[in-house]
Order: structure tokens, then sequence, then C-alpha cells
């Protein structure tokens, strides 16, 4: 269980980018943070990684403070995907995801370890491009690659911080649904930044809308996808339908 308690984080002295967050994340299933630019949702990510320290408040994984852990036993709990990866040297698929094994074999890779990063690729369909230069496959192939690269790493928790920048519609739909099978199939709880909020409305479990580093309002996607919630969160007026029980947003009247 990982749980948010007063958490406050600022640029400076004077410039709050988290104020007094407080929150639960949802086991087994998958949270979308939502919010416009600048809500504070990837610092709120990062926060809960201990990739950046808080301010003040706590983030206590399976009771025990984040802030207290070794930094290699927080990344057997919790896998991150930054927003953008670069790999300064060109680096094969399967090299790309043994990075995932780090943490629990400081780069001397043994027989558990090679299984892992094998089933990783054969779970994410890369095996017949596992010998292909990371910098020679599409930004869809990409990206599947780096998820890998966390399933090797092999943490129940797993965070994404906006898994579909610079994807088309047909890899971001095959994104999430991959997100998706995370829980389903092997039962892994995670928090995504999505700016998408139809994507959030169709594969998220549990949503949390942030504006000005608080949160506006936490539910269920039918909870908080409709007008009084979404509009003051992006200041922005939503026309919204509902289509196979899902509510969709239109960004036009």
């Amino acid at each position: 269980m990982i749980e948010v308690k007063n958490i406050t984080q600022s640029y400076g002295k004077n410039v709050d980018i988290l104020k007094d967050i407080n929150f639960t994340v949802r086991e087994n299933c998958v949270t979308a943070l939502v919010g416009a630019n600048g809500a504070g949702k990837s610092t709120l990510l990062s926060v809960i990684a201990n990739l950046i320290p808080a301010r003040s408040g706590e983030v206590l994984i399976d009771g025990k403070a984040v802030a207290k852990i070794k930094t290699a036993d927080v990344a057997k709990k919790v896998a991150f995907l930054k927003q953008s990866q670069h790999f300064d040297i060109r680096i094969p698929v399967k090299d790309v995801v043994e990075f995932g094994r780090f943490p629990h074999c400081g780069g001397r890779m043994k027989d558990a370890d090679n299984k892992k990063v094998s089933d990783a690729l054969e779970y994410m369909d890369l095996k017949y491009i596992a010998h292909k230069y990371i910098d020679e496959i599409s930004g869809g192939q990409r990206q599947r690659a780096f998820i890998a690269m966390i399933l090797a790493q092999d943490t129940p928790y797993i965070f994404l911080d906006e898994p579909l920048n610079n994807l088309d519609m047909k890899y971001s739909v095959e994104m999430m649904k991959i997100v998706k099978k995370l829980v389903t199939d092997l039962g892994k709880t995670i928090v995504v930044v999505l700016h998408d909020i139809n994507f959030a409305s169709a594969y998220a479990d549990h949503i949390i809308a942030m504006k000005d580093g608080k949160i506006h309002k936490e539910g269920s996607p039918a909870e908080i996808v409709n007008s009084e919630i979404l509009n003051p969160v992006f200041g922005h007026e939503f026309n919204i339908v509902e289509r196979d029980g899902k509510r969709v947003c239109l960004y036009f009247n």
C-alpha cells in the first residue's frame, strides 16, 4: 500500500507546487492523474517515488516512510517511467530491458535476471526486434521496450509519466490497453499521468483531478468526467456525452 500524507513541495521559498496532498494509491487498478499543465501531476509522481524530496509530509510504502528506505529498495517496489528516455549511446532493445534488473543484480546478470528479461520481451512482443538498436525502431515499439524494462524490474507499483507523449492514436490506444493488461494479467498497481481525459475515462479505474497543486476531486471515471468538475480543473467548457457506458469529452460545442 502507498499512502500519501500531507505532502507539500515548492520551487524556491514562496512558490508552492504541491499543497497538502493526501490520498491512498488504489491497489491493483489504474489511477490516472489529470489536470492542466502546471497542476503538479508529474511533481507528485516524482515525490511519491522519492525522486524529489517533499518539503513536508510523508509517503509510506507498505507502512514505511519512503524517505527512510534505501534507493535500491525503493526501486524494487516502484518502477518509474519518465516522459522521455534519453540514451547517449546506441544500444540494443534487449540491453535497454536489462537495465530494469539493475536494482536486483547491480549489473551482474544471473539466470533469474535473464529469465525476467526474456519474459518481459515476450510479454511485450519484442523478441523479434530484441537485437535492434533502440533508435532504429518506431516510437510505439520504443515505448513498449521501456515498458518491458520496467516489467523486468518486477515491482508491484508502476508509475508512468505521460506515456502517450509523442505517440499517434493507434499506439496510444495500444499503450493504454497494455497498461490495463498489466493490472488484469499481472496484478500491478499503476499510477499514470494523462493529458487526454478520454483515455482516462476509458482505461482508468480511478481518477485524481488536480488543480493548482491540490487535489480538486478524486473518484471513478463516472464521478469525475462531468463538466462541473472538469470545467474548473482545465478552465475549459466541456461537452460530455455517454457512449457504451463510458463518458466522452467533446472538445467543441
